[in-house]
């Protein structure tokens, strides 16, 4: 789409509905000089380009993507509006927009019934889903996993809610016989369960935590943030043989259905600009939790209000917006937005394939969604150390986005001994912990520039350990 074309008629369309409420003098107060708006405008856009390329594919480091060309049309057509969806007397048309998106994503994730709202980040929306467990659990504690959002111990400490830590298995993803030990206990009312965690992109096995949790009276919340719109590659077949996703991921997300609440991140997978969380409960009687009185709002409709389900207050409407006119054009389909999560999907599959071929990288451990783990392979058939694994990864990351011809960005994830020589047994634990280099492969043009990605890294590994390693593993 021409975005240019697009946003122009966003203005015209505002002037032609401001048109139709009468002229008015503008104050002198709110004039800025041309000149001086020249000046200041090239020192932004100048600036600006201090910012690292996220939307080429030449950056494959952090859950960071440009919005689709279609929500930031949405958004800046609403924005000249500037409603705020607390109130319906704020945002009249917007919330209803919102209320349509939010249907569609509890949809999606299978909610027979539903409450919930959008949220300006996946941190309030995980903040209202622990307040929730708390006010229905009082005096009991919150089980999260060791790999889960550093959010979730953030926020319970902020809500006075003890955090019970679960350790995890050998695929990053929390370990079933140790929540059943700590649920045994009769601490935990709630267990956060995380699709798509931040650093290796685990699924936990919310299929059996479910049931786990249930036998116990304990509240689930899937933290899906990263992972929810995976649910829409759970039912398609890939090359008419292989499912996109393994059949056990497949499970664990279907099985958000199943839980009390989930957040999940339209501005991750969504295709949506920053300000675009969302938090659904699968129980509508929640709102009780909410109820709170305002002497000034809340008058305009007798329907509830968005702002009277939920902890923030001002919120922006031209989020829903951008969001419902994305959905209009790329629906919650598998050939919807499914297929832009497909793409980096197949990329993260192939290069993981790639790399397990490769002289120079060896995998971390398989991606189960589309972040990919790997650091520079030992030379020879020597053992890695952790010592250099890290000191590698950390030269191939600064060296690759800091050369001016062909750079690469990348990250790295910190790893612990034991985390390591559990996926690596021959590993030499020369040190604590380590990192290990990570990719995140969410734009979908990433299955095109995949070659070039991986060649690229390949050649910033050889020299990060110039000892060329036999191949034949």
């Amino acid at each position: 789409m021409e975005l240019e074309y697009w946003l122009g008629r966003g203005v015209e369309a505002f002037r032609e509905w401001a048109r139709t409420y009468g002229g008015f003098a503008t104050h002198t107060a709110m004039a800025v000089d041309e000149a001086a708006c020249e000046v200041a405008f090239e020192e932004l856009t100048a600036r600006l380009r201090g910012s690292y390329p996220f939307f080429h594919p030449c950056y494959a480091g952090q859950m960071l993507k440009p919005p689709h060309p279609v929500a930031v049309a949405g958004y800046a057509a609403a924005m000249l509006v500037n409603s705020n969806n607390h109130a319906l007397d704020g945002g009249p048309a917007t919330s209803v927009m919102e209320e349509e998106v939010v249907e569609q994503l509890a949809e999606m994730v299978g909610f027979a019934a539903h409450l919930g709202h959008l949220t300006s980040s996946g941190t309030q929306a995980n903040l209202e889903a622990l307040f929730v467990a708390r006010e229905a659990r009082p005096g009991t504690g919150v089980a999260v996993s060791a790999e889960a959002h550093y959010t979730h111990a953030r926020m319970c400490h902020l809500l006075g809610v003890p955090v019970y830590t679960v350790p995890v298995d050998d695929r990053g993803r929390m370990d079933m016989a140790e929540l059943e030990r700590l649920l045994s206990t009769g601490v935990a009312g709630t267990v956060v369960a995380t699709t798509g965690t931040t650093a290796l992109g685990a699924v936990d096995p919310l299929h059996r935590i479910v049931p786990l949790a249930r036998r116990y009276g304990v509240r689930v919340h899937a933290d899906a943030a990263y992972g929810g719109f995976f649910r829409l590659l759970t039912d398609g077949k890939n090359d008419g043989e292989q499912a996109l996703v393994a059949p056990e991921t497949g499970d664990a997300l279907r099985a958000i259905a199943q839980c009390d609440s989930v957040a999940i991140d339209p501005h991750k997978h969504g295709l949506q600009p920053y300000g675009c969380g969302a938090v659904l409960f699968g129980d509508p009687d929640v709102a009780r939790f909410f109820r709170h009185d305002s002497p000034y709002t809340y008058f305009t409709s007798r329907r509830p209000h968005l702002g009277e389900i939920s902890l923030e207050c001002s919120r922006s409407g031209a989020a829903a917006a951008a969001l419902w006119l994305t959905l209009k054009l790329l629906p919650l389909t598998p050939d919807g937005l499914g297929a832009v999560l497909a793409a980096g999907r197949r990329a993260a599959v192939r290069w993981a394939e790639l790399i397990s071929a490769s002289p120079h990288l060896d995998p971390y451990q398989p991606p189960e969604l589309d972040i990919v783990t790997y650091y520079p392979a030992a030379p020879g058939s020597s053992p890695p150390r952790m010592s250099r694994v890290g000191a590698a990864s950390e030269d191939v990351l600064h060296r690759g986005m800091n050369t001016k011809e062909d750079p690469v960005f990348l990250s790295v994830a910190r790893v612990t001994a034991g985390a390591f020589t559990a996926r690596h047994a021959d590993a030499v634990a020369d040190s604590d912990n380590t990192h290990v280099l990570r990719s995140v492969l969410m734009k979908p043009e990433s299955e095109l520039y995949l070659e070039r990605l991986h060649q690229r890294v390949e050649q910033l590994a050889k020299a990060s350990w110039p000892t060329p390693r036999r191949c034949g593993r």
